[in-house]
């Protein structure tokens, strides 16, 4: 198959081995991939593959990785044992992991593994115990983008909002959007968004619903807090969602943040970073690093998605193919784009 492959550091699109499906596994054809920044971080740091002690990644620079861990895919073929659940043709997504032994020797992150080939390619392998078929007439583009938006539900979620906190979502990225439109759907009002991009903040606003904008550059987030939190009398406190991951801003949210603020830290951080504790225990605050998205939280969003409930279209901004790829990740590697860019790695079909 052609596919966009990792070795040795070097990124190229090429012919690499067709993925196989084994026991109870099926075989699909990727409709529809989108680019992750989390693509990016396990290629800029493959040290954290190489001594991932779960084994569940693993960066070998002598075998082949394919990128690619959202996805949605026509069934094109069964591994032993399979049931009939699944029949040729039907289109299915999947939480990105590939079982060993069904499961029992542990599991493989699809895209971050050279046993789990990723999606970014023509053809790919998920097991049939995680899969599920997309029925309906909903988009394989928006199937595509489920897994991100998981994270945002996740987060919000866990952060279990009380009547009076105000949530303050850093970050108008992929992570950012997705915890929008779950503070959204949940109904909350108001929700802070602050971003250095007007056209992310307005994306913010207009496609998934947050109410009020802030440009960082020009005041902080957090005298706007004080200030709607003074203007609608509520009592509770700020309830932040750290969508970035960029190096310093943890500590200056720490920093900042009123006493007994909550902090989820969504950004995926794969570099170490420093933390003021003293201050973060004068203020009294709560962080939560990681623990999702869990399976309720990703196929609760795939049932919104495809029963119309949840439109997360509005955060594509560019389709491409697989020759393509490259340059879209050295995009988004610097920051650049669309919130979201999908692959089609077999046309437009």
């Amino acid at each position: 198959m052609r596919a966009v492959v990792l070795r040795g550091g070097k990124l190229t699109v090429r012919e690499t081995a067709d993925p196989v499906p084994g026991q109870g596994e099926l075989l699909l054809k990727t409709l529809s991939t989108a680019i992750c920044a989390s693509d990016v971080h396990y290629m800029d740091h493959p040290e954290l593959a190489i001594d991932d002690p779960t084994g569940q990644s693993l960066y070998d620079p002598d075998r082949d990785i394919v990128l690619g861990h959202e996805f949605v895919g026509e069934v094109i073929g069964h591994g032993p044992g399979c049931g009939d659940a699944f029949p040729i043709g039907a289109r299915v997504t999947s939480m990105p992991i590939r079982l060993v032994d069904g499961g029992a020797g542990g599991l493989r992150i699809i895209g971050q593994h050279p046993e789990a080939l990723g999606s970014f390619g023509e053809l790919l392998v998920v097991p049939e115990a995680t899969a599920r078929v997309v029925a309906g007439a909903v988009s394989s583009d928006a199937v595509a983008v489920v897994d991100a938006f998981a994270v945002g539900e996740f987060y919000v979620r866990a952060s279990n909002l009380q009547p009076g906190e105000i949530p303050i979502v850093v970050g108008a990225g992929a992570i950012g959007l997705s915890a929008v439109a779950a503070l959204s759907a949940r109904g909350i009002d108001p929700i802070i968004v602050s971003d250095f991009s007007a056209d992310r903040r307005e994306l913010a606003h207009s496609g998934f619903g947050a109410h009020v904008l802030v440009d960082p550059a020009r005041q902080s987030v957090f005298d706007v807090f004080r200030k709607l939190r003074a203007e609608r009398h509520l009592a509770g406190s700020a309830v932040v969602f750290e969508c970035v991951g960029a190096a310093g801003l943890i500590d200056s949210i720490v920093a900042e943040a009123e006493f007994s603020s909550r902090i989820y830290c969504a950004g995926g951080w794969y570099t170490g970073d420093t933390l003021d504790i003293t201050a973060a225990t004068r203020n009294g605050l709560t962080l939560q690093f990681g623990g999702g998205p869990l399976p309720q939280d990703w196929y609760g969003v795939l049932d919104a998605v495809v029963e119309g409930k949840l439109d997360p279209l509005p955060s594509v901004g560019k389709i491409i193919g697989l020759d393509e790829v490259p340059a879209a990740l050295e995009a988004a590697r610097r920051s650049e784009g669309p919130p979201r860019v999908v692959i089609h790695p077999n046309g437009d079909l």
